[in-house]
């Protein structure tokens, strides 16, 4: 597969997941101030914060009332994070690997983009439009279904799915990191109505407050935290995203299970490795956000790895310098970089950098 087009589609699967994230967040937000307090208005700012994007937000507006973070994380195109953005850079990929995508995902795409476009070209308001947002989650659903049943599980799937994965346990590293650090409450607080609803809100948040009560019954921090962070079957914690990217990542590569043939694979597995035999009560006397802060750190150096092994042209020097690269071929495996070409999308990098 040309480098070009496991890019394109690694960042399809990235882009797709983070329009996602944003309207589940916006959507839980706007369901849970209706019968929220009067300080629920504090909680918009903390979902720019989510994604990284406080700095533009704060140009372009004095204050995040709940009309301009909307505005500002759906429709406004000077935002690279908001879901218009991400699906026309989405869509932008997925027109480019035709070849290797089905049409039913490529027409699902499509009906996604434009549904938000036509919303964006409506000027309604947005704030008001709670179908909307649950019409963006559900496509979001829709398109990984289409992709897992009409695609082949090859290598295109496996960089879609590598894609998703790493953005999903970024986003739920940041959900808890921003509960945890910004909207930690005073001691008198802790325990009381609005910790309770913001731990309700984080759990909505990523879909997980039903199965969480199927697991614990009752909201208790640790175990939001240990559910979202370390629990191996739901699909939303963090330790089940690295092991799905570390699956299809060692499939694209063919390094059977407990080795590596490339610093991703390496990184993924260390990260992979240190949640597996991680104990929350550990984590959180350590200090939380600290760990959650050198998690997304980790997480940035797989997707950086990544990028160089798999998108980015190197000269041969280079390669016969990286130690990594030496072992996987002194052990027979072919790097996954010389049988790649040249990258054309090298501009797309982690909005995290």
């Amino acid at each position: 597969m040309l480098s070009r087009v496991a890019n394109a589609v690694y960042w399809t699967g990235r882009y797709i997941e983070r329009a996602e994230n944003i309207a589940r967040f916006i959507d839980v937000n706007l369901q849970m101030s209706l019968d929220a307090p009067i300080t629920f208005s504090d909680q918009w700012e903390p979902l720019v914060a989510i994604t990284g994007s406080r700095a533009n937000f704060f140009e372009h507006h004095e204050t995040a009332t709940r009309d301009n973070v909307i505005q500002f994380l759906t429709i406004d195109p000077e935002n690279p994070n908001s879901i218009v953005s991400c699906l026309q850079k989405a869509r932008e990929n997925s027109r480019s690997i035709r070849e290797v995508i089905s049409s039913d995902f490529w027409e699902q795409i499509n009906r996604f983009y434009l549904l938000v476009t036509n919303r964006a070209a409506a000027r309604r308001s947005l704030g008001e439009s709670y179908q909307f947002f649950s019409e963006v989650k559900l496509l979001g659903h829709l398109i990984a279904g289409v992709a897992d049943n009409t695609m082949s599980h090859g290598e295109a799937w496996h960089f879609l799915q590598l894609g998703r994965m790493l953005e999903r346990a970024d986003n739920t590293s940041r959900l808890l990191d921003v509960k945890y650090y910004l909207l930690l409450p005073s001691i008198d607080e802790v325990g009381g109505p609005v910790d309770q609803m913001q731990w309700s809100i984080l759990l909505n948040s990523a879909s997980a407050q039903e199965m969480y009560r199927k697991r614990f019954g009752q909201i208790a921090p640790q175990n939001v935290v240990e559910f979202l962070l370390l629990d191996t079957e739901f699909p939303r914690s963090i330790l089940f995203c690295l092991i799905k990217a570390d699956e299809s990542l060692r499939s694209i590569s063919g390094a059977p299970e407990g080795t590596f043939r490339s610093r991703g694979e390496q990184w993924l597995g260390l990260l992979k490795a240190e949640l597996a035999y991680a104990n929350v009560y550990d984590i959180i006397a350590a200090g939380l956000h600290e760990f959650l802060d050198g998690l997304q750190s980790k997480l940035s150096k797989v997707g950086y790895s990544i990028q160089e092994t798999f998108f980015n042209l190197q000269p041969l020097e280079a390669k016969s310098q990286d130690p990594v690269l030496r072992q996987a071929q002194n052990a027979g495996g072919t790097p996954r970089r010389d049988v790649l070409s040249g990258n054309q999308s090298q501009r797309r990098v982690s909005r995290y950098s």
